[in-house]
Formats: C-alpha cells, sequence, structure tokens
C-alpha cells in the first residue's frame, strides 16, 4: 500500500542514510520501522493487561504448592 506521510527533514535525511548503509529502499526500512514500533506496544498492552490482572488477584504462591515444588527438586550441591 502506498501512503504519504510527513516528517521533519533530520528524520528523513538520518532514514535515509540508515536505509542506504543497510542496502534496503526506503519503503523497506520504514516498513520495518513501523512493524517494530507496533510490536513493542503489543507487547507492552500485555504487560499493561497482566498489571490489571494482578493488581486484583493476589499473586502470591500457595504456601502448600511451593512446599511442594520445593520437594519435587533434586538436591544439588552448588
Amino acid at each position: 500500500m502506498k501512503t504519504a506521510i510527513s516528517i521533519p527533514d533530520s528524520v528523513f535525511t538520518a532514514a535515509e542514510r540508515l536505509a542506504h548503509e543497510k542496502g534496503m529502499t526506503r519503503s523497506e526500512l520504514y516498513a520495518r520501522a513501523i512493524a517494530a514500533f507496533v510490536e513493542i506496544h503489543r507487547s507492552q498492552r500485555v504487560t499493561e493487561a497482566l498489571n490489571r490482572i494482578y493488581a486484583a488477584e493476589p499473586s502470591r504462591l500457595d504456601s502448600v504448592l511451593a512446599r511442594l515444588q520445593l520437594a519435587s527438586l533434586p538436591d544439588e550441591d552448588w
């Protein structure tokens, strides 16, 4: 898809330089940059959702379960 955007001259110049250094087209650079930005924000939404859940629900491990988990581990010398 083609689109037109406005960006500061300094960002355009830096992007042109980076695209040239990496041997990619301007379109490829912008597509990769936007995809990375979207992925970062997708991950942040997951973190925010988990934070909301754990703010409302206790997140401590049940003491009985903790003892059982510890008992299931083999003895090791450190």
